[in-house]
C-alpha cells in the first residue's frame, strides 16, 4: 500500500449498500480513527503498479471490473444505483447524485482516487452475461494503520441473488492479498438486518454499536446509530458465503 493518504480520506460509514466516498466528498474530513502524519507513513507497496487502474476480479459467478466514466451505460447505471429509494433509505449523501452529469463527475472523482490508491472501486457484473448488478469499493484506505472500509450497493433487479455477499467475499480477499489491508471495516445503519447478515456471512464480526455515527434518512440535522463489523486479514476464510441477499 502506498503511504501518505491517511489524513485526506473521507469519513463516515456505509448504510446498507453505501459507498462512503460518494457520501462525503470533502478531502479535508478527518478519519474517526487515528491516522499518522503522511510524511511518516511507510511504503507497503513493492512498486508503483500496486494500484493498477484496470484490475479485474472473477469468482463466485461474478466479474468485478472498473467503472468507465466515459461509458453512457455505466454512468446511467451509477445514477440509477445512487438514486434508488432502497439505497437512500439507508444512506444520506452529503451531495446527492441527481443528474447524468452529477453521476459522471462522481465517477471521474472516484477513478482519480482509485488511481491514487485511496480506494479500489468495482462495477459488479454477472460473469456469464456481463449484466451490471451493482457496485463495491474498498474505501478510505489508511496506509499507516492498514485499515480500510468497504461499501457496496446492488441494483433493485439484482437483489435476493447473493450478489452483495459474493462481491464482498471477492473484494475482501483482494483487499487483504493485493492491497495489504490488515483490517477491513463494514458499518451499516441500525435496523438493516440484511446488511448485518451479509457482513457476518462474509466473516465480518459484529464489534458493537456506534452512537449517532451517520445521518438519519434524508436529513443532515439528525443522526442514527451504526452497527460496526470488521474482519482481519488473519481471520479464517468464511466457509460459505453465497446465499442471498
Amino acid at each position: 500500500m502506498r503511504g501518505g493518504r491517511g489524513a485526506d480520506v473521507r469519513t463516515g460509514f456505509n448504510g446498507t449498500m453505501a459507498d462512503i466516498e460518494d457520501q462525503f466528498p470533502s478531502p479535508s474530513a478527518p478519519l474517526p480513527f487515528p491516522s499518522a502524519d503522511p510524511s511518516s507513513s511507510p511504503d507497503f507497496s513493492s512498486s508503483p503498479d500496486s494500484f493498477p487502474a484496470s484490475v479485474e476480479l472473477r469468482g463466485h459467478g461474478l466479474r468485478l471490473r472498473p467503472w468507465d466514466p466515459e461509458s453512457e451505460t455505466d454512468v446511467e447505471t451509477w445514477l440509477q444505483g445512487l438514486s434508488d429509494p432502497g439505497f437512500r433509505r439507508w444512506n444520506t449523501p452529503v451531495k446527492l447524485v441527481e443528474t447524468i452529469e452529477d453521476a459522471r463527475e462522481s465517477m471521474r472523482l472516484r477513478a482519480e482516487w482509485d488511481a491514487e490508491g485511496r480506494s479500489a472501486s468495482f462495477c459488479v457484473t454477472d460473469e456469464a452475461s456481463g449484466d451490471v448488478l451493482g457496485h463495491i469499493g474498498v474505501n478510505d484506505i489508511d496506509d499507516f494503520l492498514r485499515i480500510a472500509r468497504v461499501g457496496y450497493w446492488v441494483l433493485p433487479e439484482a437483489r435476493s441473488r447473493g450478489v452483495a455477499t459474493r462481491a464482498l467475499r471477492l473484494a475482501a480477499r483482494h483487499a487483504f492479498d493485493e492491497l495489504g489491508v490488515h483490517r477491513l471495516e463494514l458499518g451499516h445503519a441500525l435496523g438493516h438486518d440484511a446488511s448485518c447478515r451479509i457482513g457476518e456471512r462474509c466473516g465480518f464480526r459484529y464489534e458493537g454499536t456506534l452512537r449517532g455515527a451517520m445521518f438519519e434518512a434524508g436529513r443532515h440535522d439528525a443522526f442514527r446509530d451504526v452497527h460496526l463489523h470488521a474482519r482481519l486479514a488473519t481471520d479464517p476464510e468464511p466457509v460459505t458465503a453465497t446465499a442471498a441477499p
